[in-house]
């Protein structure tokens, strides 16, 4: 059964209502932690917990991958879903969390939405169809020069185990743009390059259901993704969105 745009926007609203329910009473909800600096609340498993229900009864043929629960035994086309990006500014009563699912199927994604239930901001995107946010089409900046460019990246965590961290690679962008953000979200990062609110963004170390909606939306919307050695594609290990007048600017840096 093909899955519309529309039917996907329906069920990720209603996961939105499941998770505003849960901000709005954050402080009475538990947080723990499934590694360090790796938050998990009782909303994350409610609103998987919804999604994993909702689209295996409505789309048995699709597998479903999701950050709480796992993956299921058939992964060749599956939903891929993120129940809240950005769990900590969640619990910290922060705006800019967001639900994120994508439909990948043999190996490719070709739908993903993603919302921000606290900003009523929805984006969607159909592969070959473009990407809208909240209705309307949605296109990436015209922004053509890095010193002018607002780049936006994320620290979930340092990863100051690894060698090759976020730390020079943030300094040499930083010293080179007219501003550095950093925002909630991965998922929401990624509309925000497809939106032209930012014309660049990039992290490292995430994970394929951190990123896989968002990278269909920026392709959707016009926009390029890289890893950092500018091979096309996505990589959750080195992910590189940019509004493609960037591209050849900002590479250097990474």
């Amino acid at each position: 059964m093909r899955v519309t745009p529309a039917a996907l926007e329906k069920v990720i609203r209603a996961a939105g209502v499941i998770g505003m329910k849960y901000f709005n009473n954050r402080k009475n909800i538990a947080i723990n932690k499934k590694a360090a600096r790796d938050f998990v609340t009782e909303a994350d498993v409610a609103i998987e917990a919804f999604l994993k229900e909702t689209l295996t009864r409505e789309y048995p043929e699709y597998g479903f991958w999701g950050e709480e629960t796992g993956q299921s035994a058939d992964q060749s086309s599956r939903w891929i879903v993120d129940p809240i990006d950005g769990t900590h500014s969640f619990a910290k009563g922060q705006y800019g969390w967001s639900i994120s699912i994508a439909l990948e199927i043999g190996g490719e994604i070709v739908l993903g939405a993603v919302h921000a239930p606290v900003l009523n901001d929805l984006y969607l995107a159909e592969k070959g169809k473009g990407a809208v946010k909240n209705g309307e089409r949605t296109y990436v900046s015209d922004e053509a020069v890095l010193g002018d460019a607002m780049i936006s990246t994320g620290f979930a965590c340092l990863r100051n185990y690894l060698a090759d961290n976020n730390l020079e690679r943030f300094c040499r962008i930083a010293q080179r743009t007219t501003g550095q953000r950093r925002f909630c979200s991965a998922a929401l990062d990624l509309c925000m390059v497809a939106d032209g609110q930012v014309d660049a963004f990039w992290e490292q170390e995430l994970n394929l259901y951190d990123v896989a909606a968002g990278a269909l939306i920026v392709l959707e919307a016009g926009g390029t993704l890289t890893d950092f050695k500018g091979n096309p594609g996505l990589f959750p290990k080195q992910i590189l969105a940019t509004n493609g007048k960037l591209l050849d600017q900002i590479l250097p840096l990474m």
